[in-house]
């Protein structure tokens, strides 16, 4: 019986979905609490991108030669060594999906909770995951076609939302251009001040899933070619909606108001539309982030399968069931994101799973370089455009970013470090057994 494989559109979906989620709708809070100037936050959200972009070219010849599920875990096993991919696939399966998910779900019910207040945002954000999850155990047709469409009623929405944000209620007098002096020698300063670098962080999480689809490349139809089509033209749709989506939130609310604030989107919603359709644009945030969930859900346990069919301690993670859905991976992620969100505060959490997810996909990229000059048997048939300047511009922006999160946040920074240490643990132990 021939396996059913999931289309472009749907992996282009999957990118989407698992990008646009948490961070663009609560990380401009926390940057406006260091950078108060419009062009310099603008000039985040785009350097951001950019890295996200150059992350999805060079990722896109990894996946063509190396048309297989699991992303970092495969791609750093084959390049560099076993223990490392392990880390980064024990990274995937401990937090770098629970804790993402966890966020979405975390956000979910912040923006319920400023609508109706006597729901409990961790109760309904359990809840959520719990019922994503279960719809995501049956089948790889019902999961690929909730994908599509959630990701269709998402964009239309973000859309709606921008242009009601440029042509309805007051506005701000803001400018993304830096002014004269002295303004604008303080623009300037805020984007190569360790503030902006470690706002990058939150911003590169906002931007993190651009490489979703590489997760899942056996599941997905022609994958040396749909899986870089997929990341390039995934990031590109979601690097102009999050561009246009913060100018909106500038444009129409006070920075004094959303300063520190998880709900931006409710604010801004909230000015646009006036009470009664912040609520609305509150309660269709906290629906945007079912589609969010629903990705990473079903994304995640395809690493966790791919190790359990390498490694025979977690052969138990690849058990699937007779539609080849890991069931057994799917079910554990699912436990770990809920005691992600009873026991961790967002902001913390989010620290510590940018910071984490930001170092593997680094050393992910640097594997181009170390591919090409020692892997001539790998034969990709896309290769990475404009290299080696876009692989360089994504190693040194996030290099930039790691270093100066480590210096003003070491505490997350260890936890990160601390994990990793653990998985080493593990891995040599299971190997010495």
């Amino acid at each position: 019986m021939t396996t059913r494989k999931i289309s472009l559109y749907t992996a282009i979906s999957v990118v989407i979905a698992n990008m646009i989620g948490t961070g663009v709708f609560t990380s401009l809070g926390f940057q406006l609490a260091d950078i108060q100037s419009v062009f310099a936050i603008i000039m985040l959200w785009l350097v951001g991108g950019l890295i996200a972009l150059c992350g999805a070219l060079s990722y896109g010849e990894l996946a063509s030669a190396m048309p297989r599920s699991g992303g970092e875990y495969h791609y750093l096993s084959v390049i560099l060594h076993p223990l490392v991919g392990f880390l980064s696939g024990w990274i995937s399966v401990t937090v770098g999906f629970a804790a993402p998910v966890a966020l979405a779900a975390m956000a979910l019910g912040q923006y319920t909770n400023k609508v109706f207040p006597a729901v409990n945002p961790a109760m309904l954000a359990a809840i959520v995951v719990a019922v994503t999850t279960l719809f995501h155990c049956f089948s790889l047709k019902s999961s690929a076609r909730f994908q599509d469409i959630s990701t269709i009623v998402k964009i239309i929405l973000i859309l709606f939302f921008i242009v009601a944000g440029l042509i309805i209620g007051t506005h701000q007098p803001i400018s993304v251009m830096p002014a004269d002096n002295p303004v604008k020698s303080e623009s300037w300063k805020s984007i190569f001040s360790s503030s902006f670098a470690v706002s990058l962080i939150f911003v590169s999480y906002a931007y993190s899933g651009w490489n979703a689809s590489a997760y899942m490349a056996n599941d997905i139809e022609n994958p040396r070619v749909n899986i870089p089509k997929s990341l390039i033209i995934g990031t590109v749709i979601v690097m102009a909606l999050y561009v246009l989506l913060n100018f909106v939130f500038l444009y129409s609310a006070p920075i004094n108001e959303m300063k520190g604030q998880v709900e931006v989107g409710y604010i801004s919603g909230s000015h646009i539309f006036g009470a009664n359709g912040g609520n609305f644009m509150g309660i269709m945030i906290a629906l945007l982030m079912v589609s969010s969930v629903s990705s990473m859900v079903f994304a995640g346990p395809r690493i966790s399968k791919v190790m359990g069919e390498d490694l025979k301690p977690l052969a138990f993670l690849a058990k699937t069931n007779k539609n080849d859905i890991p069931v057994t991976a799917t079910i554990i992620q699912a436990a770990i994101t809920i005691i992600l969100i009873f026991t961790s505060s967002f902001d913390k959490v989010l620290l510590y799973v940018g910071f984490t997810l930001s170092l593997f996909t680094f050393l992910t990229v640097l594997c181009l370089f170390i591919m090409r000059m020692t892997r001539k048997d790998l034969q990709p048939t896309y290769k990475t455009f404009g290299y080696p300047v876009t692989p360089l511009i994504f190693l040194i922006l996030s290099g930039w970013t790691l270093w100066f999160t480590m210096k003003i946040h070491p505490l997350e920074s260890l936890y990160g470090l601390a994990t990793i240490a653990a998985g080493s643990i593990i891995y040599l132990s299971g190997k010495k057994k």
